[in-house]
C-alpha cells in the first residue's frame, strides 16, 4: 500500500517528513553523523536490505541532505556525506536521542552520550527564544500564523 505524499501540504513538519520520515532514514543520518559514509558499512551496521538502503540514500541525495563523493571510480563506489542541509539535522537527531533516553531506554540505559569536546559535558537539545535567549518551555510558547500560511485550520485556537 502506497502512503500519501506530504510534499504539497502547507506544513513544514509534513514536508520534512517527506524527506526524513521513512523508516531507516534518520538512522542513516545518525550513522552519517557518526562518520559511517559507505554503503556497505551502512548496510552491515543497520541490517537493512540493499534495495531499501539504496532508495533511502537516493532520497537523501535528491533532497540535498547527503551528497555522493566517489572514492573508487572503477567500481563506482561512493561515500555518502552530510551536506550543510544534512548537518542542520544535528539538533533534531540529538533531541530525538535525548527523548528516547528519557522516555524509552530510561536513565542509566543510554546507548550513547553526546559530549562537548570543549569541557566533556553532556549536550542536550533545548529550545530558546531568538530574541531574548531564554529557555522556551511549552507553557511559554504559542503558535501563530507564519508568512506562508494558506490553510488557516493548521493553527489551533489555543496555545501550544
Amino acid at each position: 500500500m502506497r502512503r500519501a505524499s506530504f510534499a504539497e501540504m502547507n506544513c513544514s513538519i509534513a514536508r520534512s517528513l517527506e524527506v526524513i520520515g521513512e523508516w531507516w532514514t534518520l538512522l542513516i543520518v545518525r550513522d552519517a553523523f557518526f562518520g559511517v559514509t559507505r554503503f556497505e558499512a551502512l548496510q552491515e551496521r543497520l541490517g537493512i536490505s540493499r534495495g531499501i538502503l539504496a532508495a533511502r540514500l537516493q532520497t537523501l541525495v535528491d533532497h540535498g541532505v547527503l551528497e555522493r563523493r566517489c572514492y573508487d571510480a572503477a567500481r563506482q563506489r561512493y561515500d555518502y556525506v552530510l551536506t550543510a542541509k544534512g548537518r542542520a539535522l544535528w539538533p533534531v537527531v540529538v533531541t530525538i536521542r535525548q527523548w528516547g533516553d528519557e522516555w524509552i531506554a530510561g536513565t542509566g540505559n543510554e546507548s550513547v552520550a553526546v559530549l562537548h569536546r570543549g569541557c566533556g559535558g553532556h549536550v542536550h537539545g533545548v529550545l530558546t527564544c531568538s530574541r531574548c535567549g531564554e529557555h522556551a518551555a511549552l507553557r511559554e510558547c504559542e503558535v501563530a500564523p507564519g508568512p506562508g500560511l494558506t490553510d488557516a485550520h493548521l493553527i489551533p485556537a489555543h496555545r501550544a
